[in-house]
């Protein structure tokens, strides 16, 4: 392990290394501006048609809404605490739970889990270029269409690729500009949008069931801070050690939340308005053409002088989500022993998030199926991770032990069995409660049980792989933190 970093004035040299002392000089409020400015995109409109589509009246789904943000970033907040702990990223902190060796094993689920997201976000910009500009009539369905969508995957995929390979001070800069351009352009589109709201009919939305209730909780808290949380501390291991755990966790919770309630409230009010809109020059419903093309479907509302403007913030918001998750993603592919400079990491998966894009913009049906699948499966094993080091960090009373982060015969070990086995059972009872459209195998808790029907999109088996992850880790691993931090 490198103790010491060479810090290039435009390329950040640390990797998973220890970050020096006289490096760590971020303050608590600096949280707010990574995570308000990769969540104050326009995509978060659309959830109001995800949410929505749970069968659920508008006032229980405004409540799902607000306590599935909030709950989910402030335990993104708790996560966070260990990177001023011990000032490296997440997965290897993530070493004192697992083991050195051992954490390979949710590293691998990390990665595959952020290199989703990043693509996820490439997806939508790249799908809502393609839309503005038919709408705009600088192109068709046919070749022209094809040569936007590649041009656009290319230039979305550059910004992503060019921030995260520059590194932390870059992107920390970058999203606190960000954060002022995409939220004066947000309010503006809310503004200019808001007469499209017809109250009468959104709240005559009948009501759902529990079950739907909870589905769309769980929905909503795996689309937000659950999809960030396995790179929650990599923002903070440039804290200062002294920094109260308190105050991390408040302004990472209210960077990431205060955006997302605002623009997820705002969605659920225009697609429970009914409101159609015209595609390509079909009138369809709001929700539906969501489903499709979700940043695309939100412009279409706009004026005509409105649409290119849009496009730039929207590009910039997805872009800006999607350095976040890069970044992190090349961080985790160091901590599996991958033994290359953290910006070439980056670049790797870069390229891994160029490939996912084409294949579903250009091959893809559509867009909620492949993600809905991606959030509920991928959901899991994370929330079971999650569960387990939220209860290792609480267990814990002092700083972690960097050097045995980076050595397996350290006080942390090669490999912890018991968290390996609670994280496996965990996932194995998890599946057992969630369905997908593309994992027939998934859900058979639920046939077992006769709750298929009832109970088949509740997305139950997240919450469950979460507590189970934090219970059974709480409960079970206590005694071996306390000799590790006695040794």
């Amino acid at each position: 392990m490198s103790t010491e970093a060479v810090q290039s004035t435009l390329i950040e040299r640390n990797g998973i290394d220890l970050v020096p002392e006289a490096e760590r000089t971020a303050k608590p409020r600096d949280l707010f501006w990574p995570w308000f400015a990769a969540n104050v995109s326009i995509f978060g409109v659309s959830y109001g048609a995800w949410i929505l589509d749970f069968g659920i009246s508008l006032l229980q789904a405004t409540i799902v809404a607000v306590i599935g943000i909030v709950i989910s970033f402030f335990l993104c907040g708790v996560i966070a605490i260990a990177g001023k702990r011990g000032s490296v990223p997440t997965m290897v902190l993530s070493r004192a739970a697992f083991g050195v060796d051992g954490q390979k094993l949710p590293g691998i689920i990390s990665w595959i889990t952020s290199i989703g997201w990043e693509t996820v976000l490439a997806i939508t910009a790249v799908l809502a270029t393609g839309t503005i500009f038919r709408q705009l009539g600088w192109s068709t369905d046919g070749a022209g269409g094809v040569i936007v969508n590649i041009v656009a995957t290319l230039v979305v995929a550059a910004l992503i690729i060019g921030a995260a390979v520059l590194g932390y001070h870059t992107i920390m800069k970058l999203q606190s500009v960000l954060t002022w351009i995409t939220g004066i352009m947000t309010l503006v589109f809310l503004l200019l949008t808001f007469s499209y709201i017809d109250w009468g009919t959104a709240f005559s939305q009948p009501a759902g069931s529990v079950a739907s209730m909870i589905g769309a909780l769980v929905f909503t808290m795996t689309g937000f801070g659950l999809g960030w949380i396995n790179i929650a501390a990599d923002w903070t291991r440039y804290q200062k050690r002294d920094t109260p755990g308190s105050k991390i966790v408040a302004w990472n919770t209210f960077g990431g939340s205060i955006a997302p309630i605002v623009l997820v409230i705002f969605g659920l009010l225009l697609v429970a308005s009914n409101k159609t809109v015209t595609i390509a020059g079909e009138e369809i419903g709001l929700a539906q053409a969501i489903s499709s093309d979700p940043l695309g479907a939100v412009a279409s509302i706009l004026p005509v002088w409105l649409l290119f403007p849009f496009l730039i913030v929207a590009i910039l918001t997805q872009v800006s989500g999607a350095v976040l998750g890069i970044y992190s993603s090349g961080l985790t592919l160091l901590s599996l022993g991958i033994k290359i400079p953290r910006p070439t990491a980056a670049a790797i998966d870069g390229v891994i998030l160029t490939l996912g894009t084409i294949a579903v913009v250009f091959f893809a049906k559509d867009f909620i199926g492949p993600f809905q699948t991606f959030l509920t499966t991928l959901g899991v094993p994370l929330a079971a991770w999650a569960g387990i080091l939220i209860a290792d960090i609480l267990l814990r009373r002092k700083d972690y032990d960097t050097a045995a982060l980076f050595d397996g015969k350290g006080r942390y070990g090669s490999i912890n069995w018991t968290a390996i086995i609670i994280f496996v059972v965990a996932i194995g009872i998890g599946w057992g409660f969630v369905v997908s459209t593309l994992f027939p195998w998934q859900g058979y808790f639920l046939t077992m049980f006769g709750w298929l029907d009832d109970w088949g999109y509740a997305n139950l088996g997240v919450l469950f792989a979460l507590v189970i992850g934090f219970v059974a880790t709480y409960l079970f691993t206590r005694g071996a933190v306390r000799r590790q931090e006695l040794a």
